[in-house]
């Protein structure tokens, strides 16, 4: 069912845990199958580079992995450019995925794109 980069990132994700100190914070989850995810971020305030990220997901070995891809993928890019990944970017970097699972990567990318909200709304306060 799920290709060898798939398990690999499932069984031994680089970037789990949580940062305590983050700026940012996205937390999605769906209801349907009940992956949760927490994508943590630090982010360097000149550069607006994302230096570092982190996840918590409680769900499937797609959710896992997926949250795994999107930090390897986000980090050492800015806020702009992290926020063009697309869910078909990170399907294809992981080499597919099964299309039941698809919408693990959808939710990866949208914690993203939440935590980046997050972030941007601490700034204009």
């Amino acid at each position: 069912m799920y290709n060898d980069k798939v398990i690999e990132h499932f069984k031994n994700p680089k970037n789990f845990g949580k940062i305590p100190d983050a700026d940012a914070v996205g937390e999605v989850g769906n209801h349907r199958c009940g992956d949760l995810m927490a994508l943590y971020l630090k982010i360097d305030k000149e550069s607006q580079v994302i230096s570092e990220v982190k996840f918590e997901t409680l769900g499937c070995a797609a959710a896992i992995a997926t949250s795994d891809m999107i930090a390897e993928m986000t980090k050492g890019k800015t806020i702009a450019e992290a926020e063009k990944i697309k869910f078909q970017d990170l399907v294809k970097e992981l080499g597919e995925l099964p299309s039941i699972k698809v919408h693990c990567a959808d939710l990866a990318v949208h914690g993203i794109r939440k935590a980046i909200d997050n972030y941007k709304k601490k700034q204009t306060k």
